[in-house]
């Protein structure tokens, strides 16, 4: 089967979000599954191809001259680099100052009226978008070729003026919303299936509480809308083999885990005894619930836990949580930034990892924590919901704890019931055992998309 995928991030290329590690995964799943994959990227710059190869499309003439770079990157194989008006960009979204490029909607309307043209010439069985960035690609396709729009976060929806419909393609006026142009509703309205990237996600976004606004637009296409949970990097997220830790272990052998718990609590500056240790690994944005923390930090000796964080974004939340670094050493320690070593160890030296989310369309980092056997402290929304069974409902299979809702007191009172448990260490141990086993890869969620693809093409 031939899928063209578009999307406007893809690790290691263009990581901002989700969305970049979620492409590339089921991407390269797809391909090791024996389709052909056509894979279209922006062309942010800067990225070397092998066996570079050089095209145009035809586009109309606001998209500007629309240039095709195909050939072969180290890392993820084949892929075709679309250079339209503007696109070429440091950072996909955002200035140097932080605040968004002013013309990102005419920069990704542009890359998706060249994706569509691309698909017209290239004719695949399915034609695969994600997010809004590449959403009103199917405003100007016919139709005649199935397709699949992928929801990862249903927060960022590229709204525009009104006077950019007609530009958009024939189809355009599906994208109509409350006199604007909205490219997610139109291309709920217009694709042949919506995947939200986890069942229980998929269910929160037709709901007033979860759909941003467009919760009506997509309970219109009833059971067009379905949830695929993601999965994770499984060979870049193995304890057993991972360079970047003190030392490896397994499942089957949790032996050299202390050893990480050791060098994590002594980076840390804690003791090093037999205390909990939870970390988080984060963006620090509202969504991720970080703020939820800050009541807690000031009562965390008392439980005992001791807690680190890693992370960057907001500068608000980064100044409160060196604060509260300064003034609760021995209990709480904040790095600022992103380090790619550093998250692998956090998980690698973590009993737990906390993550305290106002809402989670999937979630990856909490796959990744239980990969390490950092057992999960989470709040009960989107693909956290799908990934953690709460150990006080179902002790025999359990995997963690879920806050009842995203508030300090909540996930105090989950922090707090799992530290309790963990205290014995063979218990501690089995649920370890028995996270770490999970298979979280790709295989599973690339086949249920081939299911949808040739269900689709069958149909048509």
């Amino acid at each position: 089967m031939r899928i063209v995928f578009a999307t406007a991030e893809l690790s290691p290329i263009a990581t901002v979000g989700g969305l970049a590690a979620a492409a590339a995964g089921l991407v390269r799943e797809l391909r090791i599954q024996g389709h052909q994959v056509d894979l279209l990227l922006p062309d942010y710059g800067g990225v070397e191809l092998v066996d570079e190869r050089i095209s145009t499309l035809e586009v109309p003439s606001w998209v500007g001259p629309a240039r095709v770079r195909s050939g072969r990157h180290a890392v993820v194989g084949d892929i075709h680099l679309i250079a339209v008006a503007g696109i070429e960009r440091s950072h996909p979204y955002l200035r140097p100052d932080g605040e968004g490029w002013p013309d990102n909607t005419e920069r990704f309307l542009g890359f998706s009226r060249a994706v569509a043209a691309f698909v017209e010439a290239n004719r695949p069985d399915v034609v695969h978008v994600n997010d809004w960035h590449t959403a009103t690609t199917l405003a100007a396709l016919d139709g005649s070729i199935p397709s699949v729009l992928s929801l990862h976060n249903l927060a960022y929806q590229g709204t525009a003026a009104a006077d950019w419909i007609p530009k958009i393609g024939p189809r355009g006026l599906h994208y109509e919303w409350w006199g604007g142009l909205n490219p997610l509703t139109g291309a709920i309205a217009l694709a042949d299936r919506i995947i939200a990237v986890s069942p229980n996600y998929s269910r929160e976004i037709r709901t007033p509480e979860g759909g941003f606004g467009i919760d009506e637009a997509l309970g219109f296409r009833g059971d067009a809308v379905v949830g695929i949970l993601n999965g994770i990097d499984t060979e870049i997220w193995d304890p057993a083999t991972d360079p970047l830790l003190v030392s490896t272990f397994s499942a089957l052998d949790l032996t050299g885990r202390e050893a990480n718990r050791r060098a994590l609590s002594e980076r840390m500056g804690f003791a090093s005894d037999h205390v909990p240790l939870a970390t988080v690994v984060t963006r620090l944005t509202e969504q991720k619930g970080i703020d939820l923390l800050l009541p807690i930090i000031p009562v965390l000796a008392e439980v005992p836990v001791r807690l680190a964080v890693l992370g960057s974004g907001d500068a608000s939340l980064s100044a409160q949580l060196h604060a509260a670094a300064r003034s609760h050493p021995e209990s709480f320690a904040f790095v600022e930034g992103y380090d790619e070593a550093l998250s692998h160890q956090m998980f690698a030296g973590a009993d737990m990892f906390v993550m305290p989310s106002r809402f989670e369309p999937c979630g990856l980092t909490q796959m990744q924590a239980m990969r390490y056997g950092a057992i999960p402290v989470v709040t009960a929304v989107g693909g956290l919901v799908d990934t953690v069974i709460d150990l006080d409902l179902d002790p025999r299979q359990g995997t963690g704890v879920v806050a009842n809702a995203a508030d300090p007191v909540a996930v105090m009172a989950a922090l707090f019931r799992l530290a309790r448990r963990i205290t014995d260490t063979r218990r501690r141990e089995r649920i370890q055992r028995r996270i770490m086993s999970i298979d979280w890869s790709w295989a599973e969620p690339a086949r249920k998309y081939v299911t949808i693809y040739r269900d689709l093409v069958t149909t048509d």
